[in-house]
């Protein structure tokens, strides 16, 4: 499984990076630090054509450039990437910010754990779910 993470924060990068590559599923984790470069990067792929999508999105929401919110109105708006599952996985626990993230079709909402071992079984909890019980597309399906 190939995994985006979008997050700006290195420390949190850090902990998500070792957390993920423990995991034996996880075959590659993208790491971009800004909401412009997540753009850039999936159109990136979208012209490259042979370049691997990712399968699941780890988005925050608070970053510089481009938030999260509209990394997300971007990627459910597009044929070619709204198909890619989406977690917003971010500090913030505000209403407005969960309500905005499931009305722009977000998968999941996540509010990051304060301790890194909080942040740990997260990243368990998303193995478990999106890699072992959910089922995922596959591949770089073409449109109709």
């Amino acid at each position: 499984m190939h995994i985006l993470l979008v997050e700006d924060n290195e420390g949190d990068i850090m902990l998500i990076n070792e957390a993920l590559y423990e995991r034996p599923m996880v075959e590659k984790v993208s790491v971009v630090r800004d909401g412009r470069q997540a753009i850039d990067l999936l159109n990136e792929r979208i012209r490259s054509r042979s370049a691997e999508m990712p399968d699941l999105i780890l988005l925050d929401i608070n970053l510089p450039k481009v938030t999260g919110h509209e990394v997300l109105c971007y990627i459910k708006q597009n044929d070619q990437l709204k198909q890619i599952p989406v977690i917003m996985l971010t500090t913030s626990s505000a209403e407005v910010d969960i309500r905005e993230s499931y009305r722009n079709h977000a998968n999941c909402y996540i509010t990051k754990p304060e301790e890194a071992d909080g942040l740990n079984r997260v990243v368990q909890v998303i193995e478990d779910f999106w890699m072992k019980i959910a089922e995922l597309p596959t591949g770089n399906d073409k449109l109709c």
